[in-house]
């Protein structure tokens, strides 16, 4: 199985991913982007996506891009993760862009960027940082 296979496998688990109506877009070394739509379901009290959604997109974001550098085989769990909300979440959809800050072999510092997607029109909405866990699946 190719690293991209292992990845959009693993994501194909997610329930939670699933339940956003996320789609993996791209998966590369260190990288990773998720999108899900933006719809009354996953908004606040103002119209604009919830904090929640943008921390479930950059946590599996991060996280996904963690898996990438690490061997066939390996999992990986957040052990901390913080959320920096910049403006509100309004477009159409979502998209979490993850990447790895350090690889080591205890720790994998990841971190995402979620942007709020208008027709195309991107805005930085969040940016989390993070520390993933490997683990014996």
């Amino acid at each position: 199985m190719t690293d991209e296979a292992r990845i959009r496998t693993s994501f194909a688990r997610q329930g939670m991913m699933a339940t956003l109506g996320a789609r993996m877009l791209s998966v590369g070394p260190g990288a990773v982007a998720i999108a899900a739509p933006l719809t009354p379901a996953v908004s606040q009290q103002h119209g604009a996506g919830h904090a929640a959604l943008a921390f479930a997109l950059g946590d599996s974001a991060a996280g996904y891009a963690a898996l990438t550098v690490l061997p066939d085989g390996a999992e990986v769990m957040t052990a901390e993760m913080k959320i920096h909300l910049l403006r509100p979440a309004v477009g159409d959809r979502l998209i979490a862009r993850g990447s790895v800050v350090k690889a080591g072999r205890r720790l994998v510092v990841a971190r995402a960027d979620v942007f709020a997607d208008a027709a195309g029109d991107e805005t930085l909405s969040a940016t989390l940082i993070g520390t993933m866990v490997p683990v014996d699946p």
